[in-house]
């Protein structure tokens, strides 16, 4: 038996030898070097043979083809999909189903844009593209009629009013970023009559026609009316633009005054709008519901002030991220605005407010205020295919009677035979021509954003009130809107489109004389012009 400094010190002298020595449970075990040297070798070779293999693994997977391009983008957004929707239907179950809610939103959006996609792709020489909302108002029709389609996609009537209401607020939202007061200013009286009297005239006789063809009581036939006077900024102002790029009517200024009167023609409708539909859903008097809609007026205005001047001094500039948390306040206040006056029964005040404020807002940030508008011109490139799809889907064609479309057409009609003849009366003192008075006359058409954003707002409120009279008045002001929106936009873009090369007298600059060489005189000549589209455009 060895004691255990013994043992010490024999172990140690065996490892000094280069042998293995393990001591267990008193026993001792020895491994001879060459044993040890072996096993140190044989790891040896099955670590190089593991490199070996991760190295042949990664020489071949870098020669395997990886899919690149059109492929590659095609299995990404297919796996983002199926990972979306497997984490929506995880939390909402059947709602994103067939037959749910949430999947009638979805495929409705779907196709609206596809329908825009479609449409937009349709372009003539030398005419504007047709307006993309068409095929997004179809597309709703055409999932909302079709039978075995129609089944699939659902959406609560609930559901379908907010999404509405919150893309009016940011069409008011853009409206009161737009309001140009500079232009307002040069363009004076003309700009005034051109905004104020087409509109109002319009709605006047809308309102009386109606109430004899339709049978409407004489506060829905003004509500029709200020539905049907408003002028579509998204088809008349892609076309003046492109109109002026081209130096059409760029030496009167007469893109930018159809521009900027189109802004107050739809606040001036929308204001109307908001008034008449107080007076109809108010209880009492005739007097008091007069009293009621000028309430709304005067409270939407002070609210908008009191609001717009927050906008104002907060957020402050010095703030990191100012543009992005002043696009969410303004947006944020607007649609507040908007719902918190349906709770207090004061419907018509909210968009007057919206109005208010964010041109409050526009004015305190004055250059500030084009990112802003940029945010918030990208919210509407999301909102914009639910608004016009879920105005087509409130459309059932099996339901409407020929009678009303009739009629409704024949309101339609006249009211834009008397809105041509009074625009091209009040232009008649502002130093135009007869071609360039007839042109902004045809320009004054085109009907599409503002009736989709208020078209339904009167049957929603009906739906909510539960009479069925007020339900079939405001089904009959959403088909009026719709029918006006079909036939209007696209006749109203070509107009322009064909009008205004042959009704309006293209500027042609001093580069653009031929040889390149200009006398002093037309040299002086194309100066002038140059000064002039620059005023015109600023």
């Amino acid at each position: 038996m060895m004691d255990e400094e013994a043992t010490k010190r024999y172990c140690q002298k065996q490892a000094e030898q280069g042998s293995k020595v393990q001591v267990s449970q008193g026993e001792i075990t020895i491994m001879p070097r060459r044993k040890r040297d072996e096993l140190d070798a044989a790891e040896m070779k099955m670590t190089a043979s593991d490199s070996s293999c991760c190295s042949s693994c990664i020489s071949l997977s870098d020669r395997c083809p990886r899919p690149q391009g059109l492929i590659n983008l095609l299995i990404t957004k297919v796996c983002l999909f199926a990972l979306l929707f497997g984490v929506v239907w995880s939390i909402t179950g059947n709602e994103c189903l067939p037959g749910g809610n949430l999947f009638g939103i979805v495929i409705l959006f779907i196709c609206s844009v596809l329908g825009g996609k479609l449409v937009g792709m349709i372009q003539l020489p030398t005419l504007p593209p047709f307006p993309p909302l068409l095929g997004m108002l179809l597309a709703g029709l055409v999932l909302r009629n079709v039978p075995y389609i129609t089944n699939a996609i659902h959406i609560d009537t609930h559901w379908s009013a907010a999404l509405r209401n919150i893309a009016l607020s940011i069409i008011l939202t853009r409206a009161g970023l737009g309001l140009d007061p500079s232009a307002l200013r040069r363009l004076k009286a003309v700009c005034a009559r051109v905004a104020i009297g087409p509109c109002v005239v319009e709605a006047s006789v809308v309102a009386v026609v109606s109430h004899f063809l339709l049978g409407l009581p004489w506060v829905w036939g003004f509500i029709l009316g200020f539905v049907l006077a408003a002028v579509s900024p998204a088809v008349v102002v892609p076309s003046m633009l492109l109109l002026q790029r081209e130096g059409y009517g760029a030496e009167k200024g007469i893109p930018t005054l159809l521009m900027a009167a189109g802004s107050f023609d739809d606040i001036l409708a929308i204001t109307g709008f908001s008034t008449f539909l107080g007076i109809a859903f108010s209880t009492g008097a005739t007097w008091m519901n007069i009293l009621k809609g000028l309430l709304e007026v005067v409270g939407g205005m002070v609210a908008g002030l009191i609001l717009g001047l927050f906008l104002c001094c907060f957020p402050s500039r010095d703030q990191e991220d100012v543009v992005l948390r002043r696009t969410v306040m303004l947006l944020g206040l607007s649609i507040f605005s908007v719902f918190f006056s349906h709770v207090i029964g004061f419907a018509g005040a909210g968009g007057l407010s919206t109005l208010v404020l964010s041109f409050l807002a526009a004015l305190g940030w004055k250059a500030d205020k084009t990112p802003v508008a940029a945010m918030v011109g990208r919210c509407w490139d999301v909102f914009q295919p639910l608004l016009f799809g879920l105005i087509g889907a409130e459309i059932t064609i099996a339901t409407l009677s020929p009678s009303t479309v009739g009629l409704g057409l024949a309101c339609i009609s006249i009211g834009l035979v008397v809105r041509l003849l009074v625009t091209f009366l009040l232009v008649h003192f502002g130093g135009f021509n007869l071609k360039e008075k007839l042109f902004i006359a045809v320009a004054w058409l085109p009907k599409a954003t503002v009736q989709a954003a208020i078209g339904s707002k009167a049957l929603d409120m009906a739906r909510e009130d539960g009479d069925e009279a007020l339900k079939k008045f405001g089904l009959d002001v959403l088909t009026l809107a719709v029918l006006a929106i079909l036939t209007t936009a696209p006749i109203g873009a070509l107009g322009i489109g064909l009008a205004g090369p042959r009704l309006l007298a293209r500027q042609v600059k001093a580069d653009d004389t031929e040889g390149g060489a200009v006398s002093p005189s037309s040299h002086e000549i194309g100066q002038e012009k140059d000064n002039v589209t620059l005023e015109s455009k600023l």
